[in-house]
């Protein structure tokens, strides 16, 4: 069974600061892609994140990190931990700590509104809630709305970034594809013309209107005419 790398997005901040690795390295042990990487390094992602160092919690060494930087073709192997834990099979809904609860909130307003996506029984499993929960955060009627600030769940320890995209990707498998329906607005090019036939047709109608009226006046003329020869 292979080991999962524990935060993976603030792992890969430590390493951008504190390593000579390429973006493709990093990237491949954290499970990222290569332009969030790059885009961590700039500074315009995971913004707020406190680097993770992998050595501290034994999952990288110091010689693996120094063996990728002098050549860029190698790819980091994450340590093997030194205990095994039996892997539990969580049945339900997730157990959270009680000094992580308060948080929850947080997180849940977090996904609402950076992946509408999820199912509430989807972001049930992420988080260790209950759907009344979410939908009171979706609705607003939540008694602390007020104070919630949107949170990154895999951030506040919670679940995993690994965990958070799966179910993302569930998520978007399950969602229905769009196909054009009756009643859908037509192009700008159909209506531009629709418009031009429309104007087109008001001006024949006024043209008809005109002529009849000459014809009406020029019968009426001809009416007086005969009138005065006949006096």
């Amino acid at each position: 069974m292979a080991t999962q790398l524990l935060m993976p997005k603030a792992t890969a901040v430590w390493l951008v600061d504190n390593t000579a690795l390429s973006f493709d390295q990093i990237a491949a042990f954290c499970k990222l892609h290569p332009l969030e990487v790059k885009a961590i390094a700039d500074g315009e992602s995971a913004q707020g994140i406190k680097g993770l160092d992998p050595i501290i919690t034994g999952q990288l060494t110091r010689d693996e990190i120094e063996r990728g930087e002098k050549n860029n073709d190698y790819r980091l192997k994450i340590s093997e931990p030194k205990v095994r834990l039996p892997e539990n099979k969580r049945k339900g809904p997730r157990y959270t700590p009680l000094s992580k609860r308060q948080d929850r909130p947080n997180a849940i307003l977090w996904l609402v509104r950076n992946h509408p996506e999820l199912k509430d029984a989807q972001i049930s499993r992420l988080i260790g809630t209950t759907k009344s929960t979410i939908e009171q955060i979706r609705n607003r009627t939540h008694w602390n709305s007020a104070n919630l600030t949107p949170m990154d769940p895999v951030t506040l320890g919670l679940c995993s970034q690994i965990e958070l995209d799966i179910e993302v990707d569930k998520a978007a498998k399950n969602r229905p594809a769009v196909t054009p329906e009756d009643g859908t607005l037509l192009p700008a090019s159909a209506t531009e013309n629709l418009e031009i036939n429309e104007n087109k047709d008001e001006e024949l109608d006024a043209d008809k209107v005109f002529a009849k009226l000459s014809s009406l006046k020029s019968n009426d003329d001809d009416q007086t005419g005969d009138n005065r020869d006949d006096k």
